[in-house]
């Protein structure tokens, strides 16, 4: 690092590692590294990160886990000479919908941390639930059933909150521990999303959550930016105090706590910005900006999008935006990504991604008015199985040629993705921007399909329409 320079840091709890990364002014990155829990810290007993329980649904991870992951990716860091007296500000990320329960009196013990202690050590008492529940639990069925009928029905959940009642959803979880374990809820004086208990052990102090994670918990009004007291009461007592404040995911929170001063040099004066969740991380991290559209093109199909006037639907999520919090954010996840592209490639290219990118250079934009849907596992948008495929005259058919297929799969992809996302309320502008990641986006030729289909081009409208009224 050159002398008088300015380093910015940031900390990212993920499910399975957690991940620092150091940049300059110039955001160049200057330090990174991560600690892989299961191999790194394998006392742990974790596959992946996590514990699955028994019943195949409940899923946890330790909270000492990700404590002793924090402790060990800083002294690392220490260890290699990185002068934390450099650092201006830090922030970070964590997994959405997860929560951290801090026992009564915890606060005491967080502003006077001792620095001759690893955090691990210090903290190894404050937690009356020692496995922080995390997203990919999906044990809380019975628990949304009553958060919705208590609101109204599950539309009037989402136009709250900004969605429906889901089983990871942070106050579906919390009231899940109320009712199995209602002792350890009443010896919890505060709950933590995961980005905020990151927060609290840099500041000293209880974090408060900001309004982007916020707002995956089905307990946050995205309209007001306060927690709503009807959601409150359906899920737990006494839940309103417990959440403690809300605050723009921009919010400076105070300096560095002076444990981190002593035991790693940090700079007295440097600066903690709200940590915020992973989803809303990645819309800040793209830099999207109104009207831009951003598709992670994975396992799973992510699209980000920024909208000024959202329209909740039973599909999808609206989010608070992180960068300007006047403004929302919508989140659509399509299960059937990466995995159904290669069956379709196995099954008419020859399993060649050569022979499939000229498959799509060699069919017509609209694909003859053959539009298909292609889910081979349960689709979460919608909620559909199965190989759906209908000719030029609307008529539900067995199969298509394998050159109509490919195209079919992939137009049939983008077209659900920009119906799901103009029922949120998404509105193309002439200034939008398509942001493309993922192990698909190296494919030209999907991305060509990809562009005409999101934006509005005369020659793919009549099939939007259609696609829409099928879906």
């Amino acid at each position: 690092m050159e002398s008088g320079q300015k380093i910015f840091h940031s900390a990212s709890v993920f499910q399975t590692r957690l991940k620092v990364i150091a940049v300059n002014e110039q955001l160049h990155v200057v330090y990174e590294d991560n600690v892989q829990f299961d191999k790194d810290l394998p006392e742990f007993g974790t596959q992946g990160g996590v514990h699955v329980h028994e019943d195949k649904l409940t899923v946890t991870s330790p909270v000492l886990m990700w404590l002793k992951a924090l402790d060990c990716i800083l002294d690392r860091m220490k260890a290699s000479g990185f002068n934390f007296s450099k650092i201006k500000a830090l922030s970070g990320t964590g997994q959405q919908h997860g929560s951290v329960y801090w026992r009564t009196a915890s606060r005491e013990v967080l502003n006077h941390l001792p620095a001759e202690q690893p955090l691990h050590i210090a903290l190894q008492t404050c937690f009356s639930i020692s496995d922080s529940p995390i997203w990919m639990d999906s044990s809380t069925r019975a628990e949304c059933h009553h958060l919705e009928k208590s609101i109204g029905g599950a539309q009037v959940l989402a136009n709250i909150t900004g969605s429906r009642a889901y089983e990871r959803f942070t106050g579906n979880q919390i009231a899940k521990v109320y009712k199995q374990k209602p002792k350890e809820y009443s010896q919890c004086e505060r709950i933590s999303l995961v980005s905020s208990f990151a927060a609290s052990l840099f500041i000293g102090d209880y974090a408060p959550i900001d309004y982007s994670d916020g707002s995956g918990m089905n307990l946050l009004d995205i309209h007001k930016k306060t927690w709503d007291e009807t959601c409150l009461n359906a899920c737990a007592p006494g839940l309103k105090e417990k959440l403690g404040s809300v605050v723009p995911s921009s919010s400076v929170l105070g300096n560095v706590s002076s444990y981190h001063v002593q035991r790693y040099g940090f700079s007295p004066h440097c600066s903690v910005v709200a940590f915020t969740g992973d989803n809303p991380a990645s819309l800040a991290g793209m830099r999207l900006e109104e009207g831009d559209i951003a598709v992670s093109l994975g396992t799973s199909d992510t699209l980000f999008l920024w909208i000024k006037d959202p329209t909740p639907a039973l599909e999808g999520h609206i989010f608070i935006n992180p960068v300007h919090f006047e403004d929302y954010m919508a989140l659509l996840c399509f299960k059937n990504g990466s995995l159904m592209r290669e069956k379709i490639r196995d099954n008419c290219s020859s399993a060649s991604w050569e022979e499939f990118s000229n498959i799509l250079r060699s069919t017509p934009p609209g694909n003859n008015g053959h539009i298909g849907f292609f889910f081979d596992v349960m689709e979460i948008t919608p909620q559909v199985v199965g190989i759906h495929r209908f000719n030029a005259k609307n008529q539900k058919v067995s199969e298509f040629p394998q050159d109509v297929e490919v195209r079919a799969l992939i137009e049939g992809q983008f077209m659900a993705k920009r119906i799901y996302a103009e029922r949120l309320g998404y509105k193309i502008l002439p200034q939008t921007k398509i942001l493309a990641t993922g192990g698909a986006s190296c494919n030209q030729d999907i991305l060509q399909v990809y562009q005409p289909l999101l934006k509005r081009y005369a020659e793919c409208e009549s099939e939007v329409i259609r696609a829409s009224k099928i879906l």
